[in-house]
This record gives C-alpha cells, structure tokens and sequence, in this order.
C-alpha cells in the first residue's frame, strides 16, 4: 500500500489529484526529488523536473518511468544548474508550484569544499527563489535541514531555538533561511521550509564517498564489508523515511496555514541510535537470507557532527495536519527491497 493510500492520508491524495496546477521539482533525479516525482504522477499531476545531474542519476527517473507508466508522459526534464537565472527562468514557465530539492548534502562534502556547497546551496537557491518570485508562483516550498539546530542542546529540536552552525553545509541552509525571511519581508514572498532529518529510502544513493548511513551500511553489508560507526554507536538521530517527506510536501504546498516565511520539522519524532540502526539493518537483511556476521569497526568522531537529534513535530502536524506514516522500522521494511536489487543493479554494472 502506497503511503497516500493508507488512512489518514487519502484526503491529502483527494486534494492532489483534484489540483490542476503544474509542478517544479529541483533535483528531480535525486533521492527526494524523484521521489516526488514518482507521487505527484501516479497522483495524476503534470511536473517539472529540473537537474544537473551533479548527483542526480538518470537510473532513478528511469526508475519512477517504470514504477508510474504511461503516467511518464506527463513529466517533462529540464537539464540545467539552478545557479543559471535563464534555465531557472524557463523551468518556472506555466508553473504554480515549486518544491525546491536541488542542493549539495552532505557534511563532509562540506568540510572538504565548502566554496561550491556555498555556490550551490545559497546562490543556487537565492537565484530560484528569484526567479520563483518573478514568475509568482503560488506556492514555494524548500528543502531545508536539521543541521540549522548546530549546537543548540536541547531536545527535541523546536523551529524558534536553534544554535550556532556547526558545519559549512548547516551555515548554508541556515542562509537559506535567512533569504527566505528576507523575501518575505522585502517582497511578500511566502515560502515554507522543511527542516529535514535524516531522510533515507528508496533511490538513495549507497556509492560514493558522501553516501548517508542507512544506503552506505546496508550496501556493505551486503556484500559482507566492515562497517564503520564514528564514534561509540550511542549517538542517535530522528530518521525519516522518504514517504513521510514527500507527505510533508505536499501538504505545505497545497494546505494554507497562514502567510510568511514559515519552517518546520520533517521527521518521525523518535530517537534511534547508530548501534542500534547497525541491529536493525542487519536483522532485516536477514529477512532476505542476507546474514552479516561481522561486528563494527569503531572509529573517531566525525567533524561537524551533532550527538544527539531528535524533533518536535508538533509543528508540522498544526499547521499543515502533518502526521509520520512509517517508523524507522515501518521504512527500512519498505525500503529494502530496493537497496537489495540496486546492491544487484552496481555489481551487474548498470
């Protein structure tokens, strides 16, 4: 059962499909952004999809054609940079609504070139929101991150308490943040923010130096390599399955809870630990007679980490009726399937 079909949800799926208006998804051969794709087809809209592919990968619009069908012909790419005012210009042609994916993630990819994190994710983004302004569309809605919270302690995370940036990727959506209030303020630009954490699922990539956690442990474990958990394994996140994002999309585009430049939690709003993930993974690759014997290697802490991350989502589930549909175990179930057949897909060389 797909997510907008499960109770609770079928009104939101009601409102999409009864919606005529065009969609823009930045980064649309991304984790998230195909993912959206994938839901506002089989949910009868017309999108936009714009890309670089910098990260993006064609395998994974290839992906949503053969999950959607025919309903394909209703998508329609744009390859392009959203730091080119011209292409962005020209994807917001007979658009409504944006949901603004395209960034560069990442921490680490950060640390080691925070001058072209910067390039993309705030004049990438300034130039959209520009261009998206211009073009007075209805709605903008903006992937932001948990990592705006840096070094505020407590827990859970709530939207109005936030500390001081602990990496050059935070610094970078934390000014995205910034330029969103400001367009409101100079512009009445209304623009709604969600604050990812730690979204994983299906289509996300496990290759690669910058891969997230949940795709980069299960891709070796299932092929019986080390894993490597930085730090003791007691540090813990608030890990999101994909579908809850894509809900919380569209419910911020399409539900009107008031004007301004508003931001708020996506997540589950339950803590799990990296040992405990680490027993999670495994138990449900033994599901697939995919049994890893090996235990963690225990390496130093990672620079610009948070130890603990945990959200309020009350929020969310205020002003936009926002309620998680998977757990992290609901998720991982959903999403393993296709962590196994791409695990087959890169050894086959595809």
């Amino acid at each position: 059962m797909r997510w907008f079909e499960q109770d609770g949800q079928r009104e939101l799926a009601d409102l999409v499909r009864h919606d005529q208006r065009r969609w823009l998804v930045t980064g649309a051969a991304g984790f998230i952004g195909s993912n959206l794709v994938e839901s506002l087809l089989l949910l009868g809209q017309e999108v936009v999809g714009l890309d670089n592919f910098a990260t993006g990968h064609r395998h994974n619009l290839a992906h949503v054609e053969s999950v959607v069908g025919d309903a394909f012909a209703r998508f329609t790419l744009i390859e392009g940079d959203i730091r080119d005012a011209e292409t962005c210009a020209r994807a917001l042609e007979a658009v409504d609504i944006v949901l603004h994916q395209a960034a560069l993630g990442s921490v680490p990819r950060s640390l080691e070139d925070p001058v072209t994190s910067h390039d993309v994710n705030v004049s990438g983004f300034l130039t959209m929101l520009d261009a998206a302004r211009l073009a007075g569309v209805s709605a903008f809605v903006y992937a932001a991150s948990s990592s705006t919270y840096g070094d505020e302690p407590n827990l859970p995370k709530q939207e109005d308490r936030i500390g001081r940036p602990l990496s050059p990727y935070a610094a970078t959506k934390l000014f995205d943040e910034i330029y969103a209030e400001i367009y409101w303020r100079s512009y009445d630009f209304a623009t709604t923010g969600l604050r990812y954490f730690n979204v994983f699922g299906q289509r996300q990539d496990p290759d690669g130096a910058y891969a997230a956690v949940i795709p980069k442990w299960t891709d070796r474990m299932i092929a019986g390599e080390d894993i490597t958990i930085n730090g003791d394994g007691e540090t813990s996140r608030d890990f999101c399955f994909v579908d809850n994002a894509v809900q919380a999309n569209l419910r911020a585009a399409l539900i009107d809870a008031g004007e301004g430049a508003r931001v708020m939690n996506v997540a589950v709003g339950e803590r799990t630990t990296l040992n405990e993930l680490f027993g999670l993974i495994k138990s449900e690759l033994a599901e697939y007679q995919i049994h890893y014997d090996r235990s963690p290697v225990h390496g130093p802490e990672r620079k610009g980490d948070v130890r603990h991350s945990l959200a309020s989502i009350e929020r969310a589930r205020e002003a936009v009726n926002y309620a998680p549909t998977h757990t992290i175990g609901a998720g991982l179930v959903q999403a393993m399937p296709w962590y196994v057949e791409e695990r087959a897909r890169l050894l086959a060389g595809e």
